[in-house]
Formats: C-alpha cells, structure tokens, sequence
C-alpha cells in the first residue's frame, strides 16, 4: 500500500480583499457598514462575472498539488504569485476560500521574520514564548534551550530585549528555534536571505539533514541557487495558478526565461494592490542613467540611479529604505540602505517621498540584475515593504580605457567588477 502524501492540497483557492489584513467580513461588520456606509457596502457585494466584488481578488486559485513525506520541495515565482498566500493556509494561519488541505504530521511555520516574538520580552524570554507557540512542552524547551542559543549564535545577547535585534538576529533566533522542534513537516518562507553567507550556509545544511531525517520540507526562496542546491523538485508560481511541477533544473530554467521580461520601471496606479501596509506603500520605483532619464541598459562604466517614490501614509513612521541587487540566479550581489540620520532615527509626516540611491560606475560584471525594494522600521524591526524583482537593467562590459576589462576580450570571473588602480614598476 502506498505511503500517503505529508501535504495535500486539493482545488484550493485563497480570496482577498483590497487593502484589508482581514480575509473576510464578520456579520457585525456588515451590519454596522451598512448603516455608517451603505452605498460602500452595496458595492463591495456587487459581484462580477467572476464572482468578485469590486474590492477583491483571488491570491490563489484551484492549486492542486501532494508532497510525500521525506520530499524537499521548492516554490518560486515573481511576487503576487501567491507562494506566501499557500503557505499561510498549509501553516493554518488562515483558511482557504474553497478546497482542502490535509496535512499528516505535526507542523513548524517560519514565515515572517520573529514571528511570535514578544519585542518587550529577552531572546531567552522569546525562545519559550515562540517554542511553545509551535508546539513544545516546556521540558522539551529547556532540553533544547543550549543547542538553540548555541546555532543561533546570540549569546551575548540571549538576556537582551529583541526589540533591539537586527533583523539577522531575529532570523538567526527564529530559525533556530524552529528548526530544532521535532515536527514532521517544516514550511519556511524567504527568511534565509537575512544575514551572513556563513549563517545562511549554516541554515541550508541544517535544512538538508532535516529532509535527509525523513521529514518533509516545504519552503519559497527567490535565490533558484538555492532552491537548486536543496530540491529536486519546485512548484512554479504565476497569478495564483500552480503552472509548473516538475524537476528543479527544468522549472528554473523556465523560470529564468520569465524574468527576462522585467522593465527598468515599475508604477502601481492602483494604491489598493500596491506593496506595502497601512504606514507606507510604493507609488512608482525606476532605473537612471546619469541624465535621470529611465534606462535598461548600461555599461560598466557608468553609474546606475535607483529611485523609489512612495507614500507615507501614518505620520511619526520611521522608515529606513533600503535596495539589493540580484543577479540572475538569484544571488544577491550587495545591499544598500539610507544611512541619513535625518530619515532613519526622526519621525516622518504623512507625505510622498523620493529616495534615490546612486551605484558608481565600475561596480557590476556583465549580466541581468533585478532590484529588490524594503522600506522597515528598526528597534523593533519591522519591513513594511519587501518586493522582490521590481524593475531589472542589463550590464554590458565593451572594455577599453577605465574600465577593469581593458583591451581583454575574454570571459572575466565574479559577480562585481571594480576598476582598481595597478602600479607597475621595474624592479633594481
């Protein structure tokens, strides 16, 4: 007899509304909307052909899938595809629309980075308060309390409020302490990319050891280098629809081909699906040239201009924007946030603002590089904004005078192509 699936999903489709954190109307609320609002609430149930109301989307729709047990399984696809919508409803966190998830075995969610951590309460604090939320009984805990400190690698600070961790000690605790609950199932979604490479590789071979033990693992990354290195299988996302299932070399390859599309602009006209929350959300992001004009295109000798126009819409937010630029197998290559005292430590008015950052010519190799966009708040660390592939530019190496090329017209190893100065001399 066959072994039955760890995961199961059949015909699930996941409903949304604009705008809203919450995926449904309670009666009461319909109630009292009609009375405050009555021409509002007749339009948000005036229902299309597709069965939507006006204020409302479908994040998934009818995906079907099963994971065996032991299976490490990779999802990817551009953002909106729905990969973190299907993870909160495998993890319960919310419920689907329509269709059914079975899940056999107990499950561990790492979803958001220091998810159920108290930022008043120590990381120890923290430990117990995060374990016991994934199912620990206090003497597991306190068995397991050294071994998680230890991979977390925050001793120093284990007694010290998480309101002041960065966002890599967050990871690095939340992590760890999931990772060391004895769950059959483990579904974790795109916290990797925090942190040191040395961490991160930490990470991935604990993840590997966990599949390798039987149990089933379930986790979205936009690095494919990792996805490759950890699965031989990967779900492909688009618009809510499952649209490949097969052998990871193949679904990325496809996957690869699909970025190719990206534009060196990117506007939201529609405020309501725009990335971001009620404090803040993005109104337009851009490449430029030197001339400030839009450009997808650069060589190596010239500088690229990132600029991000946004809304803020809570006054008093502090809001750090922050860029990386990954490359086309999802390495990131660097990072860069604002450092201006000015907007980082000091409350904003509700307004729209433009944040601009500027990459000196002489930095990038030849190649295809998206743009991943976050605005956060630090102490306690918060991302209000995380949105991956939002515009891309190509990088073309023509050599020649000022350039770390030169007259070499053969192919130049590494991801950054700094032009450094040589001095050569005859030796007495």
């Amino acid at each position: 007899m066959d072994e039955q699936p760890a995961i199961e999903v059949v015909k699930v489709s996941k409903k949304y509304r604009y705008g809203s954190q919450q995926p449904y109307y309670s009666l009461r609320d319909t109630m009292m909307g009609v009375i405050r609002h009555p021409l509002t609430v007749l339009r948000r149930h005036r229902h299309r052909a597709d069965g939507l109301a006006d204020d409302e989307f479908w994040a998934l729709k009818n995906v079907t899938f099963t994971v065996k047990q032991g299976e490490i399984v990779g999802i990817i696809g551009r953002n909106g595809a729905g990969k973190s919508t299907l993870l909160k409803l495998i993890s319960r966190i919310t419920y689907p629309t329509s269709g059914e998830i079975h899940l056999r075995g107990r499950v561990a969610s790492l979803l958001e980075v220091g998810t159920g951590f108290h930022p008043e309460l120590t990381g120890r604090e923290n430990i117990y308060l995060n374990a016991a939320i994934l199912g620990m009984r206090r003497g597991e805990i306190k068995r397991k309390m050294s071994k998680i400190i230890e991979f977390a690698e925050i001793e120093k600070f284990i007694d010290t409020p998480v309101k002041f961790y960065s966002s890599g000690m967050y990871t690095r605790l939340a992590f760890s302490v999931s990772a060391h609950l004895e769950s059959e199932i483990l579904i974790i979604d795109e916290v990797l990319s925090v942190g040191d490479v040395a961490f991160q590789k930490k990470c991935l071979d604990k993840i590997g050891k966990i599949g390798s033990s039987g149990r089933t693992v379930l986790f979205v990354s936009h690095s494919v280098q990792t996805v490759a290195n950890l699965s031989e299988r990967v779900l492909l996302f688009s618009e809510g629809r499952l649209v490949e299932d097969g052998a990871s070399s193949e679904i990325i390859r496809k996957y690869l081909g699909s970025k190719q599309h990206l534009m060196a602009i990117k506007n939201w006209t529609d405020v309501r699906r725009a990335p971001g929350n009620e404090v803040v959300r993005l109104k337009k992001v851009s490449v430029k040239d030197k001339n400030g004009q839009t450009a997808s295109k650069f060589n190596v000798s010239e500088p690229v201009n990132i600029e991000i126009l946004y809304d803020v819409l809570r006054k008093d937010a502090k809001l750090v924007p922050a860029v990386q630029f990954i490359n086309e197998l999802g390495t990131v290559i660097f990072a860069s946030n604002d450092t201006e005292v000015k907007w980082n430590r000091y409350r904003r008015s509700a307004g729209t603002y433009i944040s601009s950052v500027t990459i000196p010519e002489n930095i990038f190799g030849e190649g295809d590089y998206s743009v991943r966009v976050v605005i956060a708040t630090y102490m306690p660390y918060q991302k209000h904004i995380n949105e991956y592939d939002v515009v891309a530019f190509h990088m073309n190496d023509a050599g020649g005078p000022g350039t770390s090329r030169g007259d070499y017209l053969g192919t130049i190893l590494g991801f950054i192509r700094p032009y450094l100065k040589w001095q050569t001399k005859a030796s007495k």
